[in-house]
């Protein structure tokens, strides 16, 4: 189990538009799976080493990504992603630039969630156990505002209760060869009618 850390609710515009830009967002995706550096991040982003290295800086800028000195060799540097509960503020305290970053920050969010499901459904086959693995729920609940931020609460620390510390697996199976990265996603909105 990972200790959750306080919630840090980002205001910095140039901080969101760091977040919502479509580059920075493919190289924190890398990062989240272990360290890397500018070189082998371009391989795999199909982009410059140059380019690659510029989003690093900015990210690292707003502490978003780290540098990872035990692994530079030489002027290679290694970066890490920067875990954190980041938070933004509520559409009633956003400025027109935060809504349009974060605007542009769920956009990018939906696209990936929807690429994802594509790859897991053309591998499905190829999968064994995995392609059973595919949980989906859907429910409406009649929550106040204030419900569904406590709602959020919960979700938020049952992610952290089976998130396990950086470089081990799940709680429940420290030595499990099968347990693998799974993409969860909460997203509670409003019914419109």
């Amino acid at each position: 189990m990972t200790e959750q850390p306080p919630a840090q609710e980002i205001t910095d515009v140039e901080a969101l538009r760091a977040l919502a830009h479509p580059m920075r967002q493919k190289i924190e995706q890398c990062l989240r799976k272990g360290p890397g550096n500018s070189a082998g991040l371009a391989r795999q982003l199909g982009e410059s080493t140059g380019l690659v290295s510029y989003h690093l800086r900015q990210l690292a800028k707003h502490g978003f990504v780290e540098e990872v000195p035990e692994l530079a060799k030489g002027r290679e540097r290694w970066w890490r992603a920067v875990p954190g509960d980041r938070r933004f503020p509520p559409y009633s305290r956003q400025t027109p630039e935060m809504r349009e970053a974060l605007t542009e920050m769920h956009r990018l969010n939906l696209a990936e969630l929807v690429e994802q499901a594509g790859r897991f459904e053309d591998a499905r086959d190829t999968l064994g156990p995995w392609a059973d693995a595919a949980l989906f729920s859907r429910a409406t609940l009649r929550l106040s505002p204030a419900q569904l931020r406590a709602f959020f609460e919960e979700y938020i620390a049952l992610v952290y209760r089976y998130s396990p510390p950086e470089g081990e697996t799940a709680p429940d199976a420290p030595d499990t060869p099968d347990a693998r990265a799974v993409l969860v996603r909460l997203l509670g909105i409003p019914e419109i009618n």
